[in-house]
């Protein structure tokens, strides 16, 4: 039996902080708090993404899978800031007259001076808890060669987006895969040729290029690692942005959810009709009852 699996592919957003949508995240149709994830706008954020990504709050490094990177996510975005960006710095910094227009150190820089992310986590997710709560832990780990393929596409597809780290999360409901890189934009006018530029590498239209042919590849790796002919999930129109939790619910789950509503709410319409029409009844009765008083009434005056 061919079964349609949902595909997401969430970029982090600063609008995922407030508490209200933390809370919604937890809850999602998903079955993982993955959908809470947000942008990487400093260092103290990093820090946080790191302590998530590699269960370092409360040790269990054990329910997840390094497939790139250390096991410190700060260590490897400021390898990747170094790698990337020291000829661009020293080169911007020989211009320079004045010392203090000179950056010592371009993370530091970026997460203390600029407007940009210092880095974009990504997540990547193949089925919902319906599908995965079926599955022991054995078959859920085979998605491993299958995250590892969507690592290499994503790094072909989009080479503007320098991976530092890639882990999977297999101690949740469905198993999906945490990705955190940097976007790198050249050319620019002012400051540094090479420069961190999150708004100039995931615009609306190359999020939306750039998952079309992702969630292609994944469901072609998917079913190569298992065997299978399973297809997509019609993709939901307009997702391709900066992700807010509250606009990630796959559609499918989320047209399952609604009907349920629905069905609800016909059953309490149908209840409130019964009542209304109860209340007509009464309202009938007392009105009858009404007349026959004052019929009652006119005809005890007319003897008196």
């Amino acid at each position: 039996m061919i079964i349609k699996l949902a595909y997401s592919f969430h970029l982090g957003s600063d609008k995922n902080k407030k508490n209200s949508n933390k809370a919604s995240a937890k809850s999602n149709v998903s079955g993982t708090t993955s959908k809470s994830n947000n942008a990487i706008q400093n260092a103290t954020g990093l820090t946080k993404c790191d302590n998530h990504n590699y269960r370092k709050y409360d040790d269990r490094e054990y329910d997840i899978e390094i497939i790139r990177g250390s096991s410190s996510l700060v260590d490897d975005v400021k390898k990747l800031y170094k790698d990337e960006f020291d000829e661009a710095k020293e080169e911007y910094n020989a211009k320079q007259t004045r010392e203090n227009r000179k950056i010592k150190d371009y993370f530091t820089h970026v997460s203390n001076n600029s407007k940009s992310d210092l880095a974009c986590e990504i997540i990547i997710e193949l089925g919902d808890k319906k599908y995965w709560d079926t599955k022991d832990i054995d078959f859920k780990k085979k998605m491993t060669n299958v995250f590892k393929e969507q690592v290499i596409d994503l790094e072909t597809i989009l080479p503007t987006f320098k991976i530092a780290s890639a882990v999977i999360h297999y101690d949740e409901t469905s198993p999906h895969l945490h990705i955190v890189g940097v976007p790198i934009k050249t050319g620019g006018k002012n400051g540094m040729k090479k420069q961190v530029g999150k708004s100039d590498v995931f615009t609306k239209e190359s999020l939306r290029k750039l998952q079309d042919k992702m969630r292609v590849l994944c469901i072609e790796s998917f079913n190569k690692e298992y065997g299978l002919t399973n297809s997509l999930k019609d993709k939901k129109k307009g997702r391709n942005r900066d992700y807010h939790i509250t606009e990630m619910n796959d559609y499918m789950e989320m047209k399952e959810h609604l009907e349920k509503n629905q069905e609800s709410l016909e059953i309490a319409n149908k209840k409130a009709l019964e009542l209304d029409n109860h209340t007509k009844e009464v309202k009938e009765i007392i009105t009858d009852l009404k007349t026959t008083l004052t019929s009652k009434e006119k005809c005890f005056k007319t003897r008196r």
